[in-house]
């Protein structure tokens, strides 16, 4: 399970058998939440707080390059 980040409490990570389309993970305290990547949107929340997956939106969007890039090299292309 690769961790990509952790910023502002937030782990943002992908499971090691992923499938397609690129999405990313993200898990606090509070819970879990996915996103796809390509084009950012909340794909499933599971107890994180509003706020936070507003903040974890936004960080996903301000690192979307590093994120497809870390996708492709640990899944392949």
């Amino acid at each position: 399970m690769p961790t990509l980040f952790i910023i502002f409490g937030l782990r943002f990570f992908f499971y090691s058998n992923e499938h397609l389309p690129i999405h990313i993970h993200v898990r606090n305290a509070d819970g879990e939440a996915k996103f796809e990547v390509e084009d950012v949107k909340l794909v499933s929340n599971k107890g994180l707080k509003n706020k936070d997956v507003a903040l974890a939106q936004s960080l996903i969007e301000e690192n979307k390059e590093i994120i497809i890039s870390k996708w492709h090299e640990y899944h392949g292309k």
